[in-house]
């Protein structure tokens, strides 16, 4: 937020900076655990367990998606570069 005298001030300023402040925090966690699911299911052991992360990613990026965190064809990109990733550890 700009502290500045200069700027003004006015009560639905104030409140739009705490709204996008907490929107803000809320998208960059949302993102910081899709990364951390993706890095799950590329690291999984086999087949089995990929299968499984795979499926709670899917969901986690379409509640993003729904949510705006992240861009729905981009969601849709992930979840088909995942799938395809996992298909590849189950043979």
């Amino acid at each position: 937020m700009v502290d500045s005298p200069a700027v003004p001030r006015s009560k639905t300023v104030l409140k739009r900076q705490r709204q996008t402040e907490r929107r803000r925090l809320r998208n960059k966690s949302a993102r910081s655990e899709l990364r951390t699911l993706e890095r799950k299911l590329r690291g999984a052991a086999d087949g089995e367990a990929a299968k499984t992360e795979l499926k709670a990613t899917q969901r986690d990026l379409d509640k993003a998606a729904a949510k705006g965190a992240i861009h729905r064809n981009k969601a849709s990109r992930k979840k088909s570069r995942l799938a395809k990733a996992a298909a590849a550890k189950q043979s």
